[in-house]
């Protein structure tokens, strides 16, 4: 499929991530469906892209007319069997099992041209695509969060990947206005294999009560860099990072460096999931 071919795109999952790719895509033009199982994530969703479409008026990046051109290019549904679309871009939990099923069911209602793309942060793209029919249209196509503000993609391709369908992503991610990375097929790609032991050293010098969270992250931005361990854990999602961290660890086969930490872990489950909820390792 080229470019050209592209009339509409479904995004699968209306959270943090969802949203903001759908922004991304009807402000490129694209006539968008936003879908998710739970019908109150869709309004949440449809204010978070409101508000930062606002945020751009107000900032002179966007006029009123075009924002409301673009909130018009939105439909949302939590009805399964509207996700028909030229490319279709799933942005749900980091979860190999119901990522699959999810793609399987898709699978069976677009036609095998349609390409299947998945915003997933660590798991190998081959794995995904092997269990589906048709594994030379899916593709990696990984954004970063805030989506709508992130410039990077990373393009993955797996084993079976048409070479074809990566052209065709990397122009979308350039029609988008993003920067495509073309990454080959490991865990965590470049950005997250790389990153991940921002997190994860962190988290040890935690554990170890070498610094409290508040003085790491103190450190880390007096050192350079924009934000701390922790702030940043809090803005993608404490449950979302250690969801990644423990599918990278799984995938490169338990090395201890990439051990996920048992705070995290506490905090996932006491529903400290960073700003999204309201509190995470700070109080928001």
């Amino acid at each position: 499929m080229l470019l050209t071919d592209i009339k509409k795109i479904a995004v699968i999952g209306a959270g943090v991530m969802g949203s903001g790719i759908a922004q991304v895509c009807a402000t490129a033009g694209y006539n968008t469906l936003l879908f998710d199982v739970e019908p109150a994530a869709l309004p949440k969703a449809i204010t978070a892209i409101t508000n930062n479409l606002e945020g751009a008026v107000k900032r002179g990046k966007l006029t009123p007319d075009k924002q409301k051109t673009i909130l018009n290019r939105i439909q949302t549904s939590n009805f399964f069997a509207d996700l028909k679309a030229e490319f279709i871009i799933e942005a749900i939990v980091e979860d190999l099992n119901i990522k699959l099923e999810v793609f399987r069911q898709v699978a069976e209602q677009n036609p095998p041209h349609a390409i299947l793309a998945t915003n997933t942060s660590s798991i190998p793209i081959t794995r995904i695509a092997a269990r589906l029919p048709h594994p030379q249209r899916v593709v990696g196509m990984h954004f970063f969060n805030p989506a709508h503000l992130m410039q990077l993609v990373e393009v993955i391709a797996g084993v079976d990947t048409n070479p074809e369908v990566i052209q065709t992503t990397r122009e979308l991610a350039l029609k988008m206005g993003k920067m495509p990375v073309i990454a080959k097929d490991s865990p965590g790609f470049i950005v997250n294999r790389v990153a991940r032991h921002y997190y994860v050293e962190a988290l040890k010098i935690l554990e170890e009560n070498v610094a409290d969270f508040a003085a790491i992250d103190d450190l880390a931005v007096a050192s350079g860099f924009k934000m701390g361990p922790f702030r940043l854990m809090d803005l993608i999602g404490v449950d979302t990072n250690f969801a990644v961290t423990k599918s990278m660890f799984e995938s490169f086969h338990f090395d201890p460096k990439f051990r996920p930490s048992r705070i995290q872990q506490q905090k996932v489950e006491a529903g400290h999931w960073g700003k999204k909820s309201g509190k995470g390792f700070y109080n928001y």
